[in-house]
């Protein structure tokens, strides 16, 4: 039977990839560096691979080394969770929960699922409102958590992901070459909409407002059926959207952005645990985006 590998090792394995040098990993798990150096000796002994490459840059994975470092991640991870949910003092207790039903499809499955794995005795309750809404359940004390969009107009919460925001209409028509655009868009206080129409205004193309509806599921309905154009952001783009673009006539959207609104009565651990699972699941806001943005 092949030898399992040693968690510790794959700890440690992750510290030296994550800090990019021995010496600070070792610090990071609390070994000295000729400890650290033994682990890595013995897991590429259990492997039987070299995962790191010997030409005097350091930290440098082999492509086995890459392999591993998937599967470390997820070991070390997974190791974390159990031990977690079986803790004396494992948190308990429930965590209201408000989001976008565009919102729920599209990120609630990884974020319960993160969550409940580390925290199986809470018990979240969802709420799926309109940011809008969101906004005014946080006031009243109804939710502890909101996923929001984040409108520059009024911003609140912290932005914890962005994206970019894009026209579509179906493959299968050509509805976006009317002389008058339909459009499928949400209700009529969303960031989005008023970003759509009012840069079709700025270009003077002729438009209209065909189907409005605060469910994502009905506008998308619409963009697939071939009636309208919308706008969606880019990881809500479904199989049979065609992305439009300046070579269409639709110019540039400004970029989605995505805000945690805390209630700041609810200041509990468990509250503050889901809101970090939220942030990791979130969290994309590369520098390169930013930098992008900050060009505009």
């Amino acid at each position: 039977m092949a030898a399992l590998l040693d968690v510790d090792q794959l700890k440690t394995f992750v510290a030296i990839v994550d800090t990019g040098s021995f010496t600070r990993a070792a610090d990071v798990v609390y070994k000295t560096q000729s400890a650290v150096s033994m682990q890595m000796k013995r897991l590429e002994e259990r492997v039987g691979r070299p995962i790191f490459a010997r030409d005097g840059r350091g930290a440098r994975l082999t492509e086995d080394g890459e392999r591993l470092l998937d599967y470390a991640r997820r070991i070390v991870h997974i190791s974390r969770e159990a031990i977690s949910a079986f803790a004396d003092d494992a948190l308990t207790g429930r965590v209201r929960l408000g989001l976008p039903d565009d919102y729920a499809e599209r990120y609630l499955p990884e974020i319960l699922a993160r969550f409940s794995r580390s925290n199986p005795r809470v018990e979240v309750t969802v709420l799926c409102e309109p940011s809008d809404h969101l906004i005014n359940l946080i006031a009243r004390d109804e939710v502890d958590l909101a996923i929001i969009t984040h409108a520059t107009r009024k911003p609140v919460g912290e932005v914890i992901r962005q994206e970019p925001l894009l026209w579509v209409t179906s493959q299968r028509s050509l509805v976006h070459e009317e002389p008058v655009v339909p459009l499928a868009l949400s209700h009529p206080a969303c960031v989005w909409r008023e970003s759509a129409v009012a840069k079709l205004e700025e270009v003077e193309r002729p438009h209209r407002i065909l189907y409005s509806s605060r469910s994502f599921a009905a506008v998308g309905a619409a963009v697939l059926a071939g009636l309208a154009v919308s706008v969606v952001p880019e990881s809500a783009l479904r199989t049979g959207m065609r992305v439009l673009g300046t070579a269409e006539g639709y110019p540039p959207l400004p970029s989605c952005k995505i805000a945690l609104l805390r209630n700041p009565g609810a200041v509990d651990e468990t509250v503050q645990a889901l809101a970090d699972h939220i942030v990791a699941s979130l969290d994309n806001m590369s520098t390169e985006f930013a930098a992008a943005e900050a060009a505009e």
